[in-house]
């Protein structure tokens, strides 16, 4: 089951960031269809918010298709959520955190890394590559 964790200095409001994480961890194979999200009580419970934040990601998800809720039993990744098995990731996973182990030994910090990302990633766009 995912374990949400929020960041306050993003700048991104906490139902965002509940929903960012559902959708990466679905992209990754992380989370697979059929799985369960913790319930509204459980996250509250975690990481002390108001249940409406949770209830608005989870709505903005099931608008989505991600995940759907059974009343009674919660919200579940839905079927047609599938992503990439995570075997798929595990060669560039192990690329990337040698980049960004050599990116820190250079001395950047974990704001420089997104911003060279981003920077990269909109490069990218424009090019029609990403």
């Amino acid at each position: 089951m995912i374990q949400f964790r929020l960041d306050r200095r993003l700048g991104v409001s906490t139902y965002l960031q509940i929903v960012h994480q559902v959708r990466h961890a679905v992209r990754l194979g992380i989370l697979r269809p059929g799985d369960q999200l913790p319930t509204v009580k459980e996250v509250v419970g975690s990481l002390a918010i108001n249940p409406n934040t949770v209830q608005k990601a989870y709505r903005e998800l099931e608008h989505d298709g991600l995940v759907e809720g059974r009343p009674g039993l919660g919200t579940f990744v839905a079927p047609t959520a599938g992503g990439p098995p995570p075997s798929s990731h595990a060669l560039l996973r192990r690329s990337l955190e040698r980049w960004l182990r050599g990116a820190f030994d250079a001395g950047l910090d974990a704001e420089d890394v997104r911003a060279l990302f981003e920077t990269s990633m909109h490069d990218l766009q424009k090019e029609g590559v990403a």
